[in-house]
């Protein structure tokens, strides 16, 4: 069963949720086509984690699978459709963790594998670190690529059509900010960033999923393209444990999507892993705690997704809308892009 509509900012009985990305494009901009493509992905990714699970699958297991449908998805800024950075290039981040003993895997500015959630794990089960960056990383995912079942792919893999019209955009209107003595035009955030990058705000275009098991184990996956146009060697919040992906069976998981730098300022996953166990807080008091009064501080935006071990979840955004979905213990599943 598929609901398409109303879509709680929380509820119970959850098995796995997911996001697509914070910083939607407005509706009058959405074509129902790419509507449809974006909640027919979210569909994809909530149903691979939920066979997963329903099998008698670990958590971990199933966030890596919902992460890799989106990864595979060009409609949205992770894996395949990942963003270019200003010379032009891939730089993709991404990162694994779960609940039971705090295991974790991160990498940052890779180019060489079709999902980078894999590469993540496999710095998780196959290293004793939990994040590598560029070359490094790539060069470990060539050497274990076939003991970790890792898919290894040309850059020019990543190189879609519309990620080469963002970044011309972008130069196009960094060169007019120039030109202005400094002002930036209309369209035009103050590190640069275009404000509703098509197709799916991409500025705000991670992917991640959450999900709770049967043994009542979470575990959390996020991966990005990074923004369109940032600095070569920019690392955001999405591999960086505890500030945008986290998971600790004694309290939740999470994974945010946004506006980086802020995220990670504020440790938001680990915040929210911290209320629960120091204030005692719902999934649902936690993310409106981050939203109200933890991000305001330093003027973030983003959205964020929660699920504890007894399958409570709770999603929240302050942008335009956020790409999500849940689905439930008995296979129902919502997806939703805007409040209504």
């Amino acid at each position: 069963m598929v609901v398409s509509s109303k879509l709680a900012f929380g509820g119970r009985d959850a098995v796995l949720v997911v996001h697509g990305g914070a910083g939607a494009i407005s509706r009058v901009k959405l074509t129902k086509p790419r509507e449809k493509e974006a909640r027919d992905a979210l569909e994809q990714a909530l149903r691979a984690g939920h066979t997963i699970i329903k099998k008698g699958g670990g958590s971990l297991d199933a966030v890596i699978a919902a992460v890799k449908v989106l990864e595979d998805a060009p409609i949205y800024n992770a894996g395949r459709g990942s963003c270019l950075t200003r010379t032009g290039k891939i730089e993709m981040d991404a990162a694994v963790m779960e609940g039971t003993a705090l295991h974790a895997g991160a990498a940052a500015g890779i180019n060489c594998v079709k999902n980078p959630v894999t590469l993540a794990r496999a710095i998780m089960e196959h290293t004793h670190h939990v994040l590598l960056v560029g070359k490094g990383a790539n060069r470990f995912a060539q050497k274990v690529a076939k003991k970790a079942g890792l898919d290894i792919v040309d850059p020019d893999y990543f190189m879609t059509k519309t990620a080469e019209k963002n970044l011309e955009r972008f130069l196009k209107a960094l060169s007019k900010a120039k030109k202005h003595g400094g002002r930036r035009p209309s369209g035009l955030t103050a590190d640069g960033e275009e404000q509703h990058e098509k197709p799916l705000g991409k500025k705000h275009g991670t992917v991640g999923a959450v999900a709770v098991d049967h043994h009542h184990h979470v575990a959390a996956a996020t991966s990005t393209g990074g923004t369109v146009g940032k600095d070569p060697g920019r690392v955001g919040d999405s591999p960086l444990i505890g500030s945008g992906t986290y998971a600790d069976n004694e309290t939740l998981a999470a994974s945010a999507t946004g506006y980086g730098e802020h995220f990670i300022r504020s440790a938001v996953c680990h915040e929210a892993s911290s209320l629960v166990r120091y204030k005692g807080m719902t999934v649902a008091q936690t993310a409106d705690r981050i939203f109200n009064v933890t991000l305001p501080r330093t003027g973030g935006d983003g959205g964020l997704i929660l699920i504890d071990p007894q399958g409570n979840y709770a999603m929240r955004y302050n942008t335009i809308g956020m790409y999500r979905g849940v689905i439930f213990k008995d296979g129902t599943v919502l997806t939703a892009i805007y409040d209504s």
